[in-house]
């Protein structure tokens, strides 16, 4: 099956032709015909399936026959869990609808607002958000709810993890009732189902792979090490090829050592996650889809959004508490029918995490043993050696150099007049006494002002 027998006007096949991309992926295949035919819709399917794209394609052909939209409104609303995320959705709505007079844009937090509010002025036809700054814009008056006719949530699963079901909540309360729902998720927990029937009207189900599941075109495996060696197995596995990949820390503070480390050890690493200011995120994440970094150290939430094309590996540096964050992780690799390789450095500590996700994809990672060229310790860093050899050249100049002739010091002879005169001053001084000296304290001012001598009686 191709694209164009999807129902895809001429422009936007036009479009798809010059992204290199010719057969549709099984969830395109199936969510594009139901979303034009205006059904409200639940899809779910593994990541790096393409959801991006099965909806973005769909909406930009409904919105090319509505009407100019009014300042400070919009026609369609995408909600999405992580800043990267958003940014990912609004490149695809860009490079898919270049072809088409919409107009779109991003907004979420951690940047500048002043900029987002200028482009709501406008209006558009398309809007991208994060759940909080969408709820900040609105209670400033800068986008209003009442034109929108399309609502996406994108990695619905994720927003509800994250804390969000009240904004959601919020921004449903203040959406007309009478639009067309669209739930697009890698997984569907029955907290997901409970929220999609409460805002979905008899929508079209859509499972394009088992729940939960993983992508055969994924090669899973494990290594088991202790946990002070994960470091130094990872720089020794990282060390064996140049091949780009995306690490992942369970915390933020991990995630800036471990770049450190590598960086250290003469790989070159950057750290995105949560504390990381929005300019910094995405330097990092440029750098790392121009190939000028080959280590992406990232967080789960972080992670969400990374959309990299033919990523070869995937390596979990700690494993997830929750499972499900195991799949989505590893779903970075293997995207659109791709290969892939995912690696877990498991500690003792983590074997309870291990037995719950291999329960969850009911699959055995298989186990590897570490070569023989491994040895566990210290890093080794790059300017080790270079210390090494400034320190042998210092050593060298130093066995060179002759022992400078030090004159001792002459001694003052002093005459028998200057040691008596000598003698008689250490007499005196030794011999007068300390004076007492008391300590006069001046009169406040104050009490010579208030004092008044009494007369005598």
């Amino acid at each position: 099956m191709t694209f164009n027998t999807l129902g895809l006007s001429e422009s936007l096949l036009l479009a798809v032709q010059e992204t290199g991309y010719t057969q549709p992926t099984p969830i395109q295949v199936k969510s594009i015909p139901a979303i034009l035919t205006g059904k409200d819709l639940m899809a779910a399917a593994q990541t790096g399936t393409g959801k991006t794209a099965g909806f973005t394609l769909p909406l930009l052909q409904i919105l090319g026959g509505k009407p100019s939209v009014k300042s400070n409104r919009c026609h369609a609303l995408v909600l999405t869990p992580t800043r990267e995320l958003a940014a990912q959705i609004q490149e695809s709505i860009v490079t898919y609808g270049k072809n088409e007079n919409l107009r779109s844009a991003v907004v979420f937090g951690g940047v500048n607002v002043n900029p987002q509010m200028k482009a709501l002025r406008r209006g558009v036809d398309i809007l991208v958000a994060t759940p909080g700054r969408l709820l900040d814009l609105y209670q400033q008056n800068a986008v209003k709810f009442t034109d929108i006719d399309v609502l996406i949530l994108d990695e619905a699963d994720r927003m509800l993890d994250m804390g969000f079901i009240r904004d959601i909540r919020k921004i449903l309360a203040l959406l007309p009732n009478k639009r067309q729902n669209l739930l697009f998720s890698a997984t569907f927990s029955d907290d997901i189902r409970k929220l999609a029937k409460t805002i979905c009207v008899n929508p079209v189900e859509i499972d394009v792979a088992p729940r939960n599941s993983t992508v055969e075109a994924i090669s899973q495996k494990l290594y088991h090490v202790a946990k002070e060696h994960k470091s130094a197995l990872l720089c020794h596995l990282l060390g064996k090829n140049n091949e780009q990949t995306l690490v992942f820390s369970r915390t933020k503070h991990g995630a800036n050592k471990l770049a450190k480390q590598l960086n250290k050890a003469g790989i070159t690493a950057a750290a995105i996650h949560g504390n990381k200011s929005q300019n910094q995120r995405t330097l990092a994440l440029a750098n790392f889809k121009q190939n000028k970094v080959q280590v992406l150290v990232a967080t789960d939430i972080a992670a969400r959004g990374i959309d990299i094309d033919l990523l070869a590996q995937v390596i979990n540096f700690d494993l997830p508490h929750v499972p499900e964050d195991y799949v989505h992780r590893i779903g970075r690799t293997g995207r659109a029918g791709a290969s892939g390789v995912a690696i877990s450095l498991v500690s003792a500590d983590e074997k309870k995490q291990l037995r719950a996700i291999e329960r969850l994809i009911k699959f055995t990672i298989k186990e590897e043993v570490i070569d023989s060229e491994f040895k566990p310790g210290l890093i080794k860093t790059k300017e080790e050696p270079k210390q090494r050899q400034r320190q042998g050249q210092r050593q060298r100049t130093n066995t060179n150099k002759k022992p400078a002739n030090k004159r001792p010091a002459k001694r003052k002879v002093l005459s028998s007049d200057s040691k008596q005169t000598s003698n008689q001053v250490d007499k005196t001084h030794s011999q007068k006494p300390k004076e007492n000296v008391k300590k006069v304290t001046k009169p406040n001012n104050i009490w010579k002002k208030n004092f008044k001598s009494k007369p005598a009686k």
